[in-house]
């Protein structure tokens, strides 16, 4: 993959419909999303695909176009035929548990650590979980609607795939927006979903692109998620590092970032670390979340638990 890009998570273009297309993607996070903001407050990034990298635009809470410049602002186009179905109408997994034999597969002492243990059904997941997760607010650039697409059954978070899409934040709502370093983990696989993908990302709090953009695990789930550490040289945001996993979304897997700020990034899976960046280290707050797209196949991204410190 070229080194072009960040996290799109808006409805591709007429050139990659039936695909979650990685490349020239970008975010926009309005500063609305400060330190410790109510749930309800906190405007989330909001992206849109392009065929060729670009330069960010000021944020704003407007949904690029695809074919973006600096001032453009447009509506996002519908996705295709692919993306039709009611994430609610897809038949739930199996209940299984995310057991393997590797150390990884427990949380590890953390400061914050949510394993999901309370059951909560479609709608019911944010009033269950008020200090653990902070969902997108429905309708959010008409991709995001967590109420419609998120429960908790069999000890996991389940994120149904296909029709609408879904985003949000881990840890309290006073804490969440405040990392400046630490280890960040998450165990996750993914059923169907082909066209879809997720990105897990350490994003800054202020809403500068170019305070940092730590991505992992992130990818289609028909391929091999990876890790994306981006430029923070104002105006090369889109230039990015990528680490591959070799590892498949169809398992479970430990995804782990640790982050010592200014000084390095660490990227593991199942405990073995794939490799130490040094450069383009953030050192201001970020926040812990994830992202899926609102086109594809039907299907459902699990996790297990998910742990921070703070």
């Amino acid at each position: 993959m070229a080194a072009a890009g960040a996290l799109v998570i808006g409805v591709p273009t007429a050139a990659s419909a039936q695909t979650w297309w990685w490349g020239g993607h970008r975010h926009h996070l309005p500063s609305a999303a400060s330190p410790a903001p109510a749930p309800d407050a906190t405007t989330p990034p909001t992206e849109a695909p392009s065929g060729e990298p670009t330069a960010p635009s000021t944020p704003d809470d407007e949904v690029p176009e695809p074919s973006d410049s600096a001032s453009s602002a447009p509506v996002a186009s519908a996705p295709s035929a692919t993306a039709t179905a009611d994430p609610t109408d897809a038949a739930a997994p199996s209940p299984t548990t995310a057991a393997a034999t590797d150390a990884s597969a427990s949380p590890p002492a953390a400061s914050f650590v949510e394993d999901f243990d309370t059951a909560a059904g479609v709608g019911a997941v944010a009033g269950a979980y008020p200090q653990s997760w902070q969902p997108y607010p429905d309708g959010t650039s008409g991709i995001y609607e967590p109420s419609r697409t998120v429960s908790v059954h069999d000890g996991l978070m389940d994120v149904a795939l296909g029709g609408a899409g879904t985003a949000g934040t881990f840890g309290t709502s006073a804490d969440a927006w405040s990392h400046v370093g630490g280890s960040f983990s998450v165990r996750a696989k993914a059923t169907g979903g082909d066209g879809n993908g997720a990105a897990f990302m350490l994003w800054p709090t202020s809403g500068t692109w170019s305070d940092g953009e730590i991505d992992f695990p992130e990818g289609n789930f028909e391929s091999s998620p990876s890790a994306f550490q981006h430029s923070m040289t104002p105006g090369n945001e889109a230039d990015r590092v990528q680490v591959d996993t070799g590892v498949s979304w169809r398992d479970w897997h430990t995804y782990t970032v640790d982050w010592v700020p200014g000084k390095s990034v660490t990227y593991s899976v199942d405990g073995k670390a794939l490799q130490t960046l040094t450069h383009d280290v953030p050192t201001t707050p970020h926040r812990y979340m994830f992202q899926v797209g609102n086109w594809g196949a039907s299907g459902h991204l699990l996790i297990d638990w998910v742990s921070t410190t703070e």
